[in-house]
């Protein structure tokens, strides 16, 4: 457990010693350092969370600057894995970290589950690894909250949280629960989606690496405010225990 807690007062003052204390113990898993996924590993860490894994083989191109965390003018062709972990070190340098750079390709997904995390969050923004990290996390019964699609939408008010079944104008999301109940999966995996409407006209079409073909255009605050949803859903859960 963390020893010095002092920069956490805030926390402590809403959520009193015993919640605060439950997140210190907590293990939790971040797939995906993008738009969405920077912003949960940041908040889970400002939390007070006290062990994190992130997940991601990226490095930053100049066109991840308008949503990501570590995408900066002078960051460009670095891993977003590292940069995150050296950025969640500075603001806990007691958090325990696990920095993984890699894809979640489908064949190593079985070897990062092996671990007995607390949470699971996926911000994975392609089908087929994103499927099989679901299916693989669904199947070991943990904890998981997932990320549907955050391109092509600009209005954050509209975000939900919701299971699978019940999500509703989100073409990833509709892709997602199609392929789920092809394998017999209809419920019990809890998602951050939102149903507004989205702008097709910014859709374009991408080299089909990493199993990712297509993607919409996005706003810079509409990933961040899939990714707080998402880690308020791990906090807010955690704390309950």
């Amino acid at each position: 457990m963390m020893t010095d807690t002092k920069w956490l007062s805030r926390t402590e003052l809403l959520i009193g010693k015993d919640r605060l204390n439950r997140l210190m113990d907590s293990h939790v898993l971040v797939v995906g350092m993008g738009g969405v996924g920077s912003f949960v590993a940041e908040f889970l860490c400002r939390s007070g969370i006290g062990e994190l894994t992130i997940v991601d083989g990226d490095l930053v191109d100049p066109s991840n600057r308008n949503r990501q965390l570590p995408a900066l003018a002078t960051t460009h062709g670095q891993s977003k894995a590292d940069i995150m972990g050296a950025r969640l070190m500075e603001i806990n340098p007691e958090l325990k970290l696990h920095v993984v750079k890699e894809f979640i390709m489908p064949e190593k997904v079985e070897a990062l589950l092996a671990v007995n995390y607390d949470y699971v969050v996926d911000a994975i923004d392609s089908i087929t690894p994103k499927l099989t990290f679901i299916r693989a996390a669904y199947t070991k019964g943990l904890r998981l909250v997932c990320s549907m699609g955050a391109g092509g939408k600009v209005d954050p008010t509209q975000l939900k949280v919701a299971d699978i079944s019940k999500t509703y104008n989100c073409p990833f999301a509709q892709q997602v629960r199609k392929q789920l109940k092809g394998e017999g999966i209809y419920k019990g995996i809890k998602v951050v989606f939102s149903p507004e409407e989205n702008n097709k006209e910014s859709l374009m079409l991408t080299d089909g690496s990493n199993f990712k073909k297509s993607a919409y255009g996005t706003m810079s605050y509409l990933p961040a405010t899939f990714g707080a949803t998402l880690a308020s859903v791990v906090i807010r859960e955690l704390m309950e225990e």
